[in-house]
């Protein structure tokens, strides 16, 4: 079972036989048999903070010109009607090269914060939630714990993106908006006031992304286990580069998981920060008008093809490069063991 917060503080000690973890400030490990997890410190947390901050923003920005072009479908789906390769073509044809780089600056900016957030949250959040049902509840309720760590992590992450994502929106759909993220955020103040030009996104993104985010974590972490029982190993007993492989893997899984999941709220997002979409009223007035106007089956399947690509490679990146960085920091990711296994 789990040791209590008292005992740490207090510098008491539990019985191995008794206690096999032990999360908290002061004494923030995890043990199981001959493995031991930790320490969950504040420097874990600020590690993988970083490495999350790194994947997210590297991942987003590499695929940057992939985000263009879906964004582009989204926006015009009668001028950009040939699937993915012919609206690069379409693109580069009209604008050039240079333009499947629109919006590079507010993504990789923006998705390094998100990331910040989101994989720095997910970490601090399932082992608290951990701490706090005991051991045996914490394996028995892992996916639970999954997604609400990010839920949670995802809410507070998406209040520091939705201004970074309704910038490169705009520069997407209007090239001619602002030469880049400087330029673009004062313009849109002075013409939208923040709220509506920064936030009138941030339903349809908190739709989108929490969603994304506990599918991406939750599917992610079963279908490691998965691929784990398969091989018949553990993360405790792999080396690193199979623990990579495992992880990376199970990153394409959910990374199409949570794109088509997400996806008719993705293209809520795209269309509502396009300037004059969803004419007058409230953000949730525009959405309605929005959603009348595009029809279900097109807001479902409309540019899903080009998202599971580009969010199932994402996903896989984004896992692979977090696990490559808390390596590098010397840090070692927390997961969850079954405590039948450690006695």
């Amino acid at each position: 079972m789990f040791s209590h917060y008292k005992n740490m503080i207090t510098g008491s000690s539990s019985n191995t036989s008794e206690s096999n973890i032990s999360y908290g400030l002061t004494k923030p490990y995890f043990a199981s048999g001959d493995e031991k997890q930790g320490p969950f410190d504040l420097t874990y947390y600020v590690k993988g903070a970083f490495a999350g901050g790194v994947c997210c923003s590297i991942t987003h920005g590499a695929l940057c010109p992939v985000d263009v072009v879906k964004t582009r479908i989204q926006l015009d789906p009668v001028k950009y009607n040939q699937g993915m390769i012919g609206g690069f073509r379409q693109i580069i044809a009209a604008e050039g090269a240079g333009a499947l780089a629109t919006g590079l600056g507010p993504t990789a900016v923006g998705y390094f914060i998100q990331g910040w957030f989101k994989f720095g949250g997910v970490e601090f959040f399932k082992i608290n939630f951990a701490d706090a049902v005991g051991e045996e509840k914490a394996w028995q309720y892992r996916f639970p714990i999954y997604l609400v760590a990010a839920a949670c992590a995802e809410f507070i992450a998406d209040i520091f993106l939705c201004p970074l994502e309704a910038t490169r929106i705009r520069l997407v759909s209007n090239p001619q908006f602002a030469d880049g993220l400087i330029s673009a955020f004062p313009k849109i103040v002075k013409q939208d006031g923040v709220i509506k030009g920064f936030y009138s996104g941030f339903g349809p993104i908190l739709f989108k992304q929490i969603p994304y985010t506990m599918a991406k974590f939750a599917v992610q972490g079963a279908a490691a286990e998965q691929i784990y029982s398969l091989i018949g190993s553990e993360p405790a007993t792999s080396s690193g580069s199979l623990k990579m492989a495992v992880s990376v893997s199970a990153g394409v899984v959910a990374g199409v998981a949570a794109a088509i999941i997400s996806h008719p709220a993705d293209t809520l997002l795209s269309l509502v920060n396009k300037e004059g979409a969803g004419g007058e009223g409230t953000i949730v007035q525009r959405l309605v008008v929005i959603a009348k106007e595009i029809g279900f089956k097109k807001l479902c399947l409309t540019g899903l093809g080009a998202r599971c690509v580009m969010i199932g490679a994402l996903t896989a990146g984004q896992f692979g490069i977090f696990d490559t960085v808390m390596a590098a920091t010397g840090a070692k990711k927390f997961h969850f063991a079954d405590p039948a296994k450690s006695h």
